[in-house]
């Protein structure tokens, strides 16, 4: 188990469900940090050492890295057959763990569908936290267990939808994060002080309407067909953030398609839309 900021919180989820943590993986200061304020009194072990003496090893390391280590742990012998191998990965099921099959062990993927702190405030976000479940039909109810143990709730992902889940989730999580914080940049550029208590009811009743309505929640600008006032936002946007500029021009080239699809404007006002969102037009 590493002492990432999902490891560790796992970890200590898993502890208080009454599981004994035998070791963690703690290479760098911050992580020594962590493992001592959620894993207090687990002993701080090379990886090898914690995999070896563990009946269920959670391997929390970044997605790129997840392949090499499990390679790495079974060429070495770490890894041996009886043991439950997990990953918190959304990227991958139980593919990747396949080396980890050949010599015995059983494979899980528990994914938290939840951004992470690395602090106790995580804690109490897996309250029926969804959790991305991914295994074999016989290790399945071992994995969805585990899951409810540390207060989730266990959603079956099949092994083929893995990276299509995944990569709906960072759509949606990753860049909504990455969309407010322009926003809040570009309220700074209009000499907005306070943008963050500016935008928060807004924010929060849209994500609310979006969640509870759909596409029918879908408002602003573009969802009305108002093409001159767009081709503006793009002008304003350009002259403090170019980068933002192009996003804005993308986001609302998928928020047109999704109103004319949804009946809110008609194929003429999307028109005018496409005009001004073309990759070829200068906003005017």
């Amino acid at each position: 188990m590493g002492a990432g900021r999902v490891g560790a919180v796992l970890g200590a989820a898993l502890r208080r469900a009454g599981h004994d943590i035998v070791g963690v993986s703690a290479v760098s200061d911050l992580s020594r940090l962590r493992a001592d304020a959620l894993l207090s009194g687990v002993p701080i072990l090379p990886v090898p050492e914690v995999v070896a003496d563990a009946d269920l090893v959670l391997l929390a390391v970044p997605d790129d890295v997840l392949p090499a280590l499990v390679a790495g742990l079974v060429d070495t012998g770490a890894i041996h057959a009886g043991q439950f191998v997990a990953h918190p990965s959304g990227r991958y099921g139980t593919d990747v763990l396949e080396p980890a099959q050949h010599v015995g062990a059983l494979t899980l993927a528990i994914h938290p569908v939840m951004t992470f702190t690395g602090t106790t405030v995580d804690l109490a976000r897996l309250a029926d936290c969804p959790f991305g479940v991914t295994s074999s039909d016989a290790v399945r109810p071992v994995a969805e267990a585990l899951v409810v143990e540390m207060g989730g709730e266990p959603v079956w992902v099949p092994e083929e939808a893995r990276g299509l889940y995944h990569a709906a989730i960072a759509f949606g999580a990753n860049y909504l994060m990455t969309v407010v914080l322009q926003s809040l940049e570009l309220l700074r550029d209009a000499g907005m002080a306070e943008p963050q208590r500016l935008m928060a009811p807004l924010l929060s009743a849209s994500l609310d309407n979006a969640l509870r309505h759909g596409d029918a929640a879908l408002t602003g600008p573009v969802a009305r067909g108002d093409a001159e006032t767009v081709a503006h936002h793009l002008h304003r946007i350009a002259e403090v953030s170019p980068a933002a500029a192009v996003a804005y021009r993308a986001l609302a080239r998928l928020t047109a398609d999704r109103a004319v699809a949804a009946g809110l404007i008609d194929v003429s006002a999307a028109s005018e839309l496409l005009v001004v969102l073309s990759a070829e037009g200068e906003p005017t």
